[in-house]
């Protein structure tokens, strides 16, 4: 598990982390969430103790990442796929990392099997596209066997089969029982790949919880119907103080601010006949946009 409890970053007059407090749970895939700047990479890197915090703790299992005897077998992770030297072979990487830790060099050739690099081994790392990169990060983070993992990114660059094959293995990881914490600017992907999700604004806590939980609660939901007699189903709804309104084509209508059963039981009390019934399913992106509004520190313009 990682937890962390009041966890602050100042750089000068910048608070990258702030007060942040939030735990991250095995058997799960958590995703961390939140705009650009918002404290991700910070907090991340103050887990796993490349930066000193100012005020706060981050712990991994309770206790902090500097205090862990050979760390790579309780705590793998990919914050930069292109931090390996241009001049090492992935293998010749891999041996170094396992080297530091005591882990056996049998564990090498696993982890590039694991992640798909068997054939390019022996070759130079800065030779390799962002996406090879990328595997070979993962295959790091792996090598020590870990109960905890930790990615930033780790489907940039990769092609929409790696996407879907890092979105498979995380989720196996959380079902062997490990803490997996990602992040990840593809909203569509996360809400195929967490159970949980932190987001984060201006370095603060925004929203911690189930993602099935966030996107109920921070989305709109609305029912599309056609019928034959929409203007009569329109006009009990309204009374009755639900939210109605036409939907474009005639006999169309959108409801907002129940259920389709509802709406469908209505109909009913009137016997009139429904041609259509549907919940318009709520999306990550819309519930993210909603609850990080007022968050977000660089916005775009629109084109004149």
């Amino acid at each position: 598990m990682i937890e962390v409890a009041g966890l602050t970053k100042v750089y000068g007059p910048v608070r990258a982390v702030d007060d942040l407090s939030f735990a991250v749970r095995p058997g799960r895939v958590t995703g961390f969430l939140g705009p650009n700047g918002a404290g991700k990479s910070t907090t991340m890197r103050l887990v796993l103790g490349l930066d000193a915090p100012t005020a706060g703790a981050a712990t991994v299992g309770g206790r902090r990442y500097r205090e862990l005897d050979r760390p790579l077998t309780r705590v793998g992770a990919l914050l930069d796929a292109k931090w390996v030297h241009p001049n090492r072979s992935a293998r010749g990487h891999l041996r170094w990392l396992a080297a530091t830790n005591g882990i056996p060099r049998t564990r090498v050739d696993e982890c590039l099997g694991l992640v798909g690099l068997s054939d390019v081994g022996g070759k130079r790392a800065g030779g390799f596209s962002l996406g090879m990169s990328q595997r070979l990060g993962l295959a790091a983070a792996l090598l020590g066997d870990p109960g905890v993992l930790m990615f930033d990114e780790p489907v940039n660059g990769l092609d929409p089969e790696g996407i879907v094959w890092v979105r498979t293995f995380m989720k196996s990881l959380a079902a062997q029982g490990r803490t997996v914490f990602v992040s990840s600017h593809l909203l569509s992907e996360m809400a195929l790949t967490a159970d949980d999700v932190v987001i984060v604004g201006r370095g603060r806590l925004v929203w911690h919880g189930a993602m099935a939980d966030f996107i109920a609660q921070h989305s709109d939901h609305s029912v599309r119907v056609r019928s034959p007699r929409a203007d009569e189903l329109g006009r009990e709804l309204a009374r009755r103080g639900i939210g109605v309104a036409p939907a474009g084509p005639p006999g169309v209508l959108t409801v907002t601010g129940v259920p389709t059963d509802t709406v469908g039981d209505v109909a009913a009390e009137l016997g009139i006949p429904l041609h259509e019934l549907a919940g318009a399913t709520a999306s990550l992106e819309e519930a993210f946009m909603r609850l990080t509004s007022g968050a977000v520190e660089y916005h775009g313009g629109s084109v004149a």
